[in-house]
């Protein structure tokens, strides 16, 4: 009777310790090119993160708050925002003016587990319209296209390109 007590009690053990263990089936939290973990969170969340966190300029703030709406990215709209006839993709979105006083678009999109980031990352860099605008367009070196994850980010800006860089990739650290 304590033999089986004691293989019980045992088998109750090792089940308890891997049933806690978990799976991590992505153990470097990379998604084929991504690089650093998948980000938490809403691409909502991530994106308030990056404009609370970047080191831009009063009245750029101000122009945050006050100035840009946010988009979903669709079928319809993704030629004009990435320069992509399609992609398949998880979810995306677009900030960028209400009224276009000048250049600026800041995207993010979270991709499809096991999507090949890197190819997708140089499809945006090398399609992406930077004169998109009516006559008004960006330096290409203004453009800068990143990845954290599953996350890929856009970035237009002549003037706030960099230090919104910044704050998405001390996103991942």
């Amino acid at each position: 009777m304590k033999r089986l007590l004691v293989l019980l009690m045992t088998c109750i053990m090792i089940f308890s310790i891997a049933a806690c263990a978990g799976s991590n089936s992505n153990p470097t939290g990379n998604n084929n090119g991504g690089k650093g973990k998948n980000l938490e969170g809403s691409l909502e969340t991530i994106l308030d993160k990056i404009y609370d966190t970047a080191q831009v300029d009063n009245n750029f703030k101000d122009f945050i708050k006050n100035g840009l709406m946010t988009t979903p990215i669709n079928p319809d709209n993704i030629k004009y925002h990435l320069g992509l006839e399609e992609l398949d993709f998880v979810e995306a979105i677009a900030s960028e003016p209400m009224i276009q006083p000048g250049a600026y678009s800041l995207c993010l999109v979270r991709v499809k587990e096991g999507a090949d980031i890197e190819k997708i990352k140089a499809d945006i860099k090398e399609n992406v319209d930077p004169r998109k605008w009516v006559c008004v367009g960006v330096d290409p070196k203004n453009v800068i296209v990143d990845s954290i994850g599953d996350v890929i980010f856009l970035v237009m800006s002549n003037d706030q390109a960099q230090p919104l860089h910044e704050a998405f990739t001390a996103l991942g650290k």
